[in-house]
């Protein structure tokens, strides 16, 4: 018998404060990650997020607008284990978030880093149409489709 595949559904979000982005990443990894989670099951998405920064920052977050949404096909670990995931990105604010400051996190597997937007593409940040769809989104362009993005070929 095959293994049962799904498709996961994550709610992510871009904390910006000044020229710095708040990302994210798992320990010894070296790419990085907008912060946010898995929505479960009967959750809103903006649930979902408020949840995981309280979860993974011990910080409270206003999830703002909308942004996009980002699909993206990946192996991960040596286990080489094949994910799918569609990835529903919003604005927010974390309470008391400075980027002096890196904020520690509540999950032991995981780090937080402020990066300058200008490196974002410099910043090894998964999905990688993130790294030109979130200057586009915080400079009000939309995409074609208008906030769509995908690691996956037609």
């Amino acid at each position: 018998m095959s293994e049962k595949r799904t498709v996961e559904l994550i709610a992510r979000g871009v904390c910006v404060s000044g020229d710095r982005i708040l990302l994210c990443h798992s320990k010894g990894a070296e790419n990085t990650f907008l912060p946010g989670g898995h929505v479960e099951w009967e959750e809103s998405a903006r649930a979902a997020l408020r949840r995981e920064i309280e979860e993974e920052l011990g910080m409270e977050a206003d999830v703002g607008s909308f942004l996009g949404v980002v699909e993206h096909k990946f192996v991960q670990g040596r286990q080489r284990k094949p994910h799918h995931e569609i990835n529903l990105v919003f604005m927010m604010d974390i309470a008391g978030a400075d980027p002096r400051a890196v904020p520690e996190a509540c999950e032991t597997a995981i780090e937080f880093l402020w990066t300058r937007l200008t490196k974002l593409a410099d910043s090894r940040l998964e999905p990688g149409p993130l790294r030109e769809l979130i200057p586009e989104w915080l400079a009000g362009v939309a995409g074609e489709p208008a906030g769509w993005g995908s690691t996956i070929e037609a």
